[in-house]
């Protein structure tokens, strides 16, 4: 009986998949994509209104106000990428155990390759036009003409969508590993072909701490080769100093479905996240404060060592944070929540162009730059689901978003 399964499951390139009590679906982890992707929203527009100049369109600031900004941004790219790949890896065993190998890679690439095709082609020239017509006008003062196919391909990049980018990646390497292990899940199945389901496990304090140190020191070490402020052009990214995060996180996320962690944190340990949150940032405020340029990138330096230790306490501490607080008090949608979740991938995707046009159309306004980001940031956000919305509605675009 064993033998027929495992000729089976390499058949058809996958394994069995297990008898497993159907969960319900988790309100709380869908509203907190709903949190999550405003953020995002949030954080683009505090990048075109502060002083790091990392998007399509930015007004570097002239007054102190861009500072909080500056901090809106750190504290945010801290976390926030990090805990959209664990979501993004709570999802992935469920999604493969119904499919199988080659489903879930076909599925993979259409809800993933599909909307970063639609990003590159057509949605970026509009969120990157200004860019193309100020170096447009610097080639025309030498005499020289610059094509926009050139321009394009010079400065081809994906974007906020390089998250989609790595996180097909990462699922890619996740089907590689499940079907190398399906003779051998198959072996221990038994003659009913059903593998063990895994009773919920409480998550362990020494566990945490093991992992956000040992995540620090890797975060350290990666940054003697990548350091913060690197970028790699080809595959866009615009964090790859982050890079340990979002891999761990993601493995974190497909441990956390397989134990059912989420259901199993205690409401001490959402207030232990908090507070652990609190004291590492005020400690870390002085080093912030008083350290040299670059020294917190990377390099080996002390600072950013300290940097490394911080972001990973802050990240879980956050990610423990949030998860208790949603779960025990945001775990329910009316129609308008439901609305906002089904939609959030879509504004994801469409929020760049968005905010770039915002950028222009008040760009004649002096005020100072925490002003001007709550002045877009009020109109954008319904904007953005509104126009999601619009998107969503074009034919089978809900199939892919």
């Amino acid at each position: 009986m064993t033998g027929d399964l495992e000729r089976t499951a390499v058949k058809a390139g996958s394994e069995p998949t297990a008898a497993r009590p159907k969960r319900a679906r988790l309100l709380y982890v869908d509203n907190l994509r709903i949190a999550l992707t405003a953020l995002v929203v949030l954080h683009h527009t505090a990048v075109t209104y502060g002083n790091i100049p990392a998007w399509y369109y930015t007004e570097p600031a002239e007054d102190g106000s861009g500072l909080l900004l500056d901090a809106f941004v750190m504290f945010n790219q801290a976390f926030f990428m990090g805990f959209f790949f664990m979501i993004a890896g709570y999802f992935t065993p469920a999604s493969y155990d119904r499919k199988g190998a080659r489903p879930f890679f076909r599925d993979r690439l259409k809800r993933l390759g599909i909307p970063l095709l639609a990003f590159l082609l057509l949605i970026r020239p509009l969120a990157n036009f200004g860019g193309y017509a100020d170096l447009r006008a610097t080639f025309a003062e030498h005499g020289e003409s610059l094509p926009y196919w050139l321009y394009y391909v010079v400065s081809w990049d994906a974007g906020p969508m390089w998250f989609v980018e790595v996180l097909l990646v990462f699922a890619v390497l996740y089907a590689l590993v499940r079907r190398r292990g399906a003779r051998r899940l198959l072996a221990s199945a038994g003659e009913t072909g059903r593998a063990a389901v895994r009773a919920p496990r409480p998550v362990r304090p020494l566990a945490v701490v093991v992992f956000t140190l040992a995540l620090a020191l890797a975060t350290y070490l990666w940054r003697f080769l990548v350091p913060g402020g690197s970028y790699l052009p080809f595959l866009g990214l615009p964090s790859p100093n982050f890079l340990p995060q979002y891999a761990s996180f993601f493995v974190l996320g497909v441990f956390a479905y397989r134990n059912g962690w989420p259901q199993t944190l205690s409401r001490v340990a959402g207030r232990v996240g908090w507070a652990v949150t609190l004291v590492a940032t005020l400690a870390y405020l002085p080093v912030v404060m008083t350290a040299k340029e670059d020294a917190l990138s990377g390099h080996g330096t002390w600072q950013s060592l300290v940097s490394a230790a911080w972001e990973s306490t802050f990240a879980v501490g956050v990610v423990l944070g949030l998860t208790v607080l949603f779960r025990e008090r945001l775990n329910r949608q009316g129609r308008t929540a439901a609305f906002l979740s089904r939609h959030a991938f879509a504004v994801y995707l469409i929020h760049a162009p968005v905010l770039v046009g915002l950028g222009f159309a008040f760009r004649w306004l002096h005020a100072p730059a925490a002003a001007k980001f709550a002045l877009v940031a009020v109109l954008a956000l319904p904007l953005c689901w509104a126009i999601a919305y619009a998107v969503r509605s074009l034919p089978r675009a809900d199939r892919v978003l």
